[in-house]
């Protein structure tokens, strides 16, 4: 007789059903899983039995095999340490229920018998509910927003004696309380809070106001400026106008610290992720020996922000090319290849020379045209292309009169207004620097005259098609924070403006030279 039960497994961050064919005969006491396990999934055999004997389950002079079916996928994580173990119980008939085939088990066990929790279990459980299983049988996790899973019946075990007497109908599970909605909204409230707000900063309207169109359509921004202007200041404040999360992007960013074996405490709040300069391609962009998330699938629904972008490893920034187009990534290893979510904004700050003073009128610049030049062309063109703000910054006399203080929840209110605007003329939540150009185009056409304002200045420019077609994305986010239904002249004039102003001042300032 063999006996089939249902589990998941991962690859990356998509789940994938995982079937437990158990099968026991007589013959020299061994357990044999077969299906491609790697090392995790090999060790579970002396888990296993040690597991089915604190039930009293004589296993001696007995031959366990197990596959992990599909037999060509090959299978890592203790995910499946509780399905081979109900497996092997029912087929020594330790319990008479049936196992029902809309049901899926989760966990690893302990010599006890003890279920524990095990990395990447909310992915699991996202794969569950999509695949169409009812019921899931896991441990208890409280870092699990499993009131977020509707229409998936999540019960909690403690020890695999629980999962029989469930199965039998003998009894009820000691089922553990997780936070009710209350709670959970009480803590959301708490949390949402950021410790630096717009009104604090004294001074940079202009970048105040690019940095509010970059919230509302997703853009991506180059602050450039000399040091101590303020750039990491408005990076590092730049999260508090971002709208909260979405309940589907709580799940999707909670599933990547987990994978990640990070913390992610406030689950509302867009994540923000500031890797140092001196950091590693796999670092930033993921992978390693069995594939993690790197830091750009950490800033997934939120920010990477990249101070000194030009101290970066050229390799590491040309590597972001993809994932700036994709919102994805893909890394290939010889056993696996994984896919990894990562929609984010790049905001990125650096000098504008080696010795931070060009273009200022407080300093003088000591360096060569030909340092200059060498210092940014660590910055590929290609990347250059893939960002749609370019700032120069200044810095700002903090004894000057302010002018109007604007707080980051009046900039918020602004930015989520506009994004609805877009959720409903694209009927998703997707925003307008993410959005295919074919759709943005079919729901907001252009005016001929308009496209001639484009081509001519973007042949005086010498920009190229996807710089274009990036003034195009920024006027239309411009138009809707302005309320209008179509791209008028003056968003446009503006995106080119916001697009050229980093270029404009560089030249003066080497004409000058």
């Amino acid at each position: 007789m063999t006996v089939k039960i249902s589990s998941i497994g991962l690859r990356g961050l998509e789940g994938y059903r995982v079937q437990v064919e158990v099968q026991v005969s007589a013959g020299k006491e061994s357990m044999v899983i077969v299906g491609l396990p790697d090392a995790s999934v090999k060790e579970s055999k002396e888990r296993v039995l040690s597991a089915v004997r604190t039930l009293n389950c004589d296993v001696t002079d007995q031959k366990i095999v197990v596959n992990l079916s599909p037999s060509e996928q090959k299978k890592n994580g203790p995910f499946f340490d509780l399905a081979m173990a109900i497996g092997v119980l029912k087929d020594m008939g330790e319990f008479k229920g049936e196992i029902p085939e809309d049901s899926v088990f989760i966990g690893v066990l302990s010599l006890d018998g003890t279920v524990e929790k095990v990395e990447g279990m909310l992915p699991a459980l996202i794969a569950a509910k999509t695949l169409g299983f009812m019921r899931v049988y896991l441990p208890y996790d409280p870092l699990l927003p499993v009131e977020m899973l509707e229409g998936l019946e999540c019960i909690v075990i403690q020890h695999i004696n629980e999962v029989l007497q469930h199965l039998d109908g003998q009894g009820i599970l000691p089922l553990h309380d997780f936070m009710s909605s209350q709670t959970t909204m009480e803590l959301t409230e708490s949390t949402y809070k950021h410790s630096k707000d717009f009104c604090h900063i004294i001074g940079h309207e202009q970048a105040k106001e690019a940095l509010e169109i970059a919230a509302a359509g997703e853009h991506n921004v180059l602050m450039s400026g000399p040091p101590g202007c303020g750039k990491s200041l408005l990076a590092e404040t730049f999260p508090s106008i971002l709208p909260p999360l979405t309940k589907e992007a709580q799940l999707e960013v909670i599933s990547l610290y987990q994978l990640a074996k990070e913390q992610y405490l406030s689950p509302q709040i867009a994540p923000y992720r500031s890797p140092h300069h001196s950091a590693s391609s796999v670092a930033i962009i993921g992978g390693g020996s069995y594939p993690k998330p790197g830091e750009i699938s950490l800033a997934h629904r939120g920010v990477l922000f990249l101070d000194e972008m030009a101290e970066f490893q050229k390799k590491t920034l040309d590597m972001l090319r993809q994932p700036l187009e994709a919102g994805k990534v893909t890394i290939s290893r010889s056993h696996s290849t994984v896919k990894y979510p990562s929609s984010f904004i790049l905001i990125a700050a650096m000098n504008p020379c080696p010795c931070g003073f060009l273009g200022t009128s407080t300093h003088y610049c000591t360096c060569t045209a030909k340092q200059i030049q060498s210092y940014k062309n660590r910055i590929s063109g290609p990347v250059y292309d893939r960002i749609d703000i370019l700032l120069f910054l200044q810095s700002v006399n903090l004894n000057q009169p302010v002018k109007k203080v604007i707080c980051s929840a009046d900039i918020r209110e602004k930015v989520e207004q506009a994004r609805e605007r877009q959720y409903e003329r694209y009927q998703e939540q997707v925003c307008n620097a993410k959005i295919p150009f074919e759709t943005l185009m079919k729901t907001s056409p252009l005016k001929e005259h308009q496209l001639g304002m484009i081509r001519q200045v973007a042949s005086k420019q010498q920009w190229s098609n996807r710089v274009q077609i990036k003034i195009i994305r920024l006027a239309r986010t411009i138009s809707d924070l302005e309320g209008s239904r179509e791209i008028t002249d003056e968003s446009i004039w503006k995106g080119i403006t916001l697009r050229r102003e980093h270029h404009r001042k560089a030249q003066i300032k080497a004409g000058e030279r």
